[in-house]
């Protein structure tokens, strides 16, 4: 009996142990990456708050490391193949960095689909679900969405017209922004998005289609002059798709609790965040510009239909790519315009 007595603070403090170390294996320290700087929007505005977030409805039981600019090595067209390999658990990415490997979702980046991010990243996150999921097999989707638009930025050519637009060498983000600048006329050449104020400034290329919001972040604004938008209330002339996607099996690894914490905050509302968090971006972006002098020009109501007109080729062929690999290009094309009029208004 008195040897049971011994024993017993001995039990209890081996419990409370074993207690706390369960607690602490319970712990998630999750590797985030992505390709721009740390002051840039994906991180300031998207991936830091969201991980602040996850981290405060976990009581601190889910947190993220963060890695920008590609610091865990690789190019950004290989960052979601870092997510389904499992060399990050999350990462933020345009996934047509990889031409021709997400067409069925690519169909959000065809010309003159979206307005604002917002409306156009609920519907590009329903879109998904409904007939793309497949091509991002092996990661769990958290967020989809698109950015605030491309618009066009030149070092010395103002551009006002189609024809002003003819020879000149511009950044084309994806395949399907080349077709859309090689329709107005450009000569387009593609390239990631850090990569651009380097290659204006060096003259590799005259101008780029990239959105408002990655200017200030870039210093664009310091290496040009001139910009082209399309108006309010208009569809924008290009735009690029993105994803937050985490590791199938980073994902179930994760206690049921945790795994809820992450469900929460992914999905439609917060791909729909996503994209106001872009649309927020456009007016500071816009005035980093005019604030240094540079001149925005917006297309005329006739120059935006011709433009619109010469790019539906891009469309068109879009539909034929869809149907060499056996798909209806025509109907998710129809899917995706619907969804777009129901959320994007």
């Amino acid at each position: 009996m008195q040897l049971r007595k011994q024993f017993k603070p001995l039990v209890a403090a081996m419990a409370l142990a074993l207690g706390a170390g369960s607690a602490w294996a319970q712990e998630v320290t999750l590797k985030v990456h992505h390709f721009l700087s740390p002051n840039a929007t994906s991180q300031k505005l998207l991936l830091g708050p969201w991980c602040e977030k996850i981290a405060k409805e976990s009581n601190n039981r889910l947190k993220c490391q963060i890695y920008p600019a590609m610091q865990l090595g690789g190019t950004p067209p290989q960052l979601f193949d870092q997510a389904k390999d499992g060399i990050a658990d999350i990462v933020w990415t345009v996934p047509t960095y990889q031409a021709g490997r997400f067409i069925k979702s690519e169909v959000f980046e065809l010309p003159f689909m979206t307005k604002t991010a917002e409306g156009s990243s609920r519907a590009f996150w329903e879109y998904v679900q409904k007939n793309s999921l497949d091509e991002f097999k092996g990661t769990k989707i958290l967020m989809a969405h698109v950015h605030d638009g491309s618009q066009l930025h030149f070092a010395s050519k103002q551009v006002k017209t189609l024809e002003d637009m003819k020879g000149l060498k511009v950044r084309a983000p994806t395949r399907i922004g080349t077709r859309m600048l090689a329709a107005v006329g450009a000569t387009p050449i593609q390239m990631p998005v850090p990569q651009v104020p380097e290659a204006i400034a060096k003259g590799v290329v005259d101008g780029a289609s990239i959105p408002w919001e990655v200017v200030p972040a870039l210093k664009v604004q310091e290496v040009t002059k001139f910009h082209t938008e399309t108006g309010p209330g208009q569809r924008k002339m290009s735009n690029a798709i993105f994803v937050v996607a985490m590791n199938e099996a980073r994902y179930n690894s994760l206690p049921a609790d945790l795994k809820k914490v992450i469900d929460a905050n992914s999905g439609a509302e917060a791909s729909a965040w996503a994209g106001k968090v872009w649309d927020s971006t456009i007016a500071p972006g816009r005035k980093s510009a005019t604030d240094r002098g540079n001149t925005v020009d917006v297309l005329s109501a006739t120059e935006y239909q011709r433009w619109e007109k010469a790019t539906e080729i891009v469309a068109q062929d879009w539909i034929k790519d869809v149907a060499a690999k056996g798909g209806d290009g025509n109907k998710l094309l129809e899917s995706a315009k619907a969804l777009l009029n129901q959320y994007d208004k």
